[in-house]
């Protein structure tokens, strides 16, 4: 018995020796953190709703910085009076580089050395450049009576031509016109397609055709339907190439005048030129001129080059107006060109 009593003795210590050595393991138990009362919440005063400052620069002077950083040299000119050879020199570099093309720059120059920079040289050249804008930029939408009034795009491919039409779709539907597109660009694969995309953002209809059909009947059924719905305003693609051999003048001539027979009247044709290559779209806007009968220029990009005086050089050598110009991405981006606007984005401080 004595020997049990023993042994149980010795379990009971080495359990409790266990016990504790586990608890110092362990280490203390937390204690319970008790959280302090929280204080009242002020009275927030209200009157009314602030909306979101808009911190992104939509001026023309951001849209066209780059076209504005060449002019820099020009705004940086001072003196008034007469203007010195090394500032002709300067101007002449400027207008050159900004491809305002030689024929103009050298009619700058001219006047600049007759009449001088009385309220200096930027004043001067802004009053001049301003000068030489002398086009009526009206857009025309409105036809003879019981005819549907057409606008007529021609341009080649990778112009922004299909975008721009889409865009003015957008922008005739915000001033309460109803407006069908004509996806007359038959040619190009999936022109059509994109067309549709612009149409459903836009709110206007589209007649199209299967790849390679014939753009004059696109067209012809296009004004059809317009004038079956009493619909305002038809926006009508062309093709910027062919497929095969065939004339591409020849096909807009054709087109254009399927568009304007009755029901429709082709009341502007709007030439798409591309703003970044500069003197080229001078030569492919030479090409369209007769075939289309042009009465109006779009210039696309404008915002992503540096040769933003491509539109005086197009307006004085063509005599055409622009009507219109690109200035970003944006759905809203192609705006109307102002002439007063676009010159002091250039030469105002």
């Amino acid at each position: 018995m004595i020997a049990l009593y023993v042994v149980l003795a010795v379990v009971v210590v080495l359990i409790g020796t266990t016990i504790v050595v586990r608890r110092r393991r362990r280490g203390p138990r937390p204690v319970a953190l008790v959280a302090p009362p929280r204080a009242a919440m002020p009275e927030v005063l209200v009157t009314e709703a602030v909306p979101m400052p808009v911190l992104e620069d939509t001026s023309l002077e951001t849209r066209l910085a780059s076209s504005r950083g060449v002019f820099e040299r020009v705004r940086s000119l001072s003196g008034t009076g007469e203007v010195s050879a090394e500032q002709l020199n300067v101007i002449e570099e400027v207008l050159l580089r900004s491809d305002v093309g030689v024929v103009m720059t050298q009619s700058v120059l001219d006047e600049l050395r007759t009449n001088g920079a009385p309220a200096g040289v930027a004043a001067a050249l802004r009053a001049i450049l301003l000068d030489s804008f002398r086009g009526d930029r009206h857009a025309e939408t409105g036809a003879d009576d019981g005819r549907v009034a057409v606008w007529l795009f021609v341009g080649v491919n990778g112009v922004g031509k299909t975008t721009t039409i889409g865009k003015l779709a957008k922008r005739q539907h915000d001033e309460g016109r109803s407006v069908l597109l004509a996806a007359g660009d038959t040619f190009r694969a999936a022109a059509a397609d994109q067309l549709e995309q612009w149409a459903a953002r836009s709110g206007a209809e589209i007649v199209r055709a299967t790849e390679g059909a014939d753009p004059g009947s696109v067209v012809h059924d296009a004004i059809g339907r317009a004038k079956a719905r009493g619909i305002d305003l038809v926006l009508a693609d062309t093709a910027g190439r062919r497929a095969n051999s065939s004339n591409l003048l020849d096909e807009l001539a054709k087109v254009r005048r399927v568009a304007d027979r009755e029901p429709g009247e082709v009341v502007e044709t709007l030439l798409v030129l591309d703003a970044t290559t500069g003197q080229n779209a001078l030569s492919q806007a030479r090409e369209f001129l007769a075939a289309a009968r042009v009465t109006g220029i779009v210039l696309t990009k404008l915002d992503g080059t540096a040769r933003g005086g491509i539109v005086i050089a197009i307006e004085r050598d063509l005599g055409i107006p622009v009507k219109f110009v690109g200035v970003g991405e944006g759905v809203d981006d192609l705006i109307v060109f102002d002439p007063e606007a676009f010159v002091d984005s250039l030469l105002g401080p």
